[in-house]
């Protein structure tokens, strides 16, 4: 199953977070199949390929909680296709 996950970047008490597309088994900082996406919670940025991410979850990736609220404000869930699944 994939799931898309933040991946932590940065230096201490500087955290950056890639958004990639991840295998369930692999751990936070294992190697991603994609990187779909960037997220820095301190300038309070945010870059998504767009295109890439639908295709994850047209396909069936399951975004965590703090995966799914980013998307929510980028509308992202807007663009599916309304026979695809809706998340909350």
């Amino acid at each position: 199953m994939i799931k898309l996950r933040l991946k932590r970047c940065g230096r201490k008490q500087r955290a950056v977070y890639q958004i990639v597309a991840i295998d369930v088994r692999s751990r936070r900082e294992g190697k991603a199949l994609r990187k779909v996406g960037f997220y820095d919670p301190i300038k309070n940025q945010t870059y998504l390929n767009v295109p890439a991410i639908l295709y994850f979850l047209e396909k069936g990736a399951q975004p965590t909680g703090t995966v799914q609220d980013i998307l929510k404000k980028a509308e992202i869930f807007k663009e599916l296709r309304p026979n695809q699944k809706k998340f909350n």
